[in-house]
């Protein structure tokens, strides 16, 4: 789910944010697991408006698909299709597995955590102790709040 913005401000903010964030969040999520027997793999998956049905999903799909192997003509026509259709923003998830144990951890929603100061149901309301005076990220509090949410994810992994 994408969050919704109050105004104009708490967006910039948040683009302000979101960047460092996510490279944080990927950063320890990298160093925890090197602390764990939890195995780790990352996959992009397409996150759909709500109201988008699920045929055109599928045949945005498969229009992607057969992008791999078309010929320039067919291409062309592929993108022509797909520039009418609704296409999907870029989310991540993190796959943690260990033996028979599998846990999903989607990114965006864990950057959102760290960049907003309540539920992204709502207009958001950035964590403005992330931004320092001078309006530039507080890189310090930035790793220090970004460390122990993640932290908290591995504290909370099913033994």
């Amino acid at each position: 789910m994408k969050p919704k913005f109050a105004d104009i401000e708490a967006w910039r903010q948040a683009e302000l944010l979101m960047q460092p964030a996510f490279i944080r969040v990927i950063d320890n999520l990298r160093k925890q697991l090197e602390q764990t027997s939890w195995k780790g793999s990352y996959r992009d998956v397409p996150i759909w408006a709500d109201d988008t049905p699920e045929d055109v999903k599928a045949t945005v799909a498969r229009l992607q698909e057969q992008l791999k192997t078309a010929s320039p003509q067919q291409t062309e026509e592929i993108q022509n299709a797909l520039s009418h259709l609704p296409s999907p923003h870029p989310g991540y998830e993190l796959c943690l597995q260990q033996a028979d144990r599998q846990v999903t951890i989607d990114l965006w929603e864990l950057c959102y955590r760290v960049c907003f100061a309540n539920d992204i149901h709502e207009p958001v309301r950035v964590d403005t102790s992330l931004i320092d005076e001078t309006g530039a990220v507080d890189w310090d509090r930035l790793d220090e709040k970004t460390k122990a949410l993640v932290e908290q994810i591995f504290e909370n992994l099913p033994d």
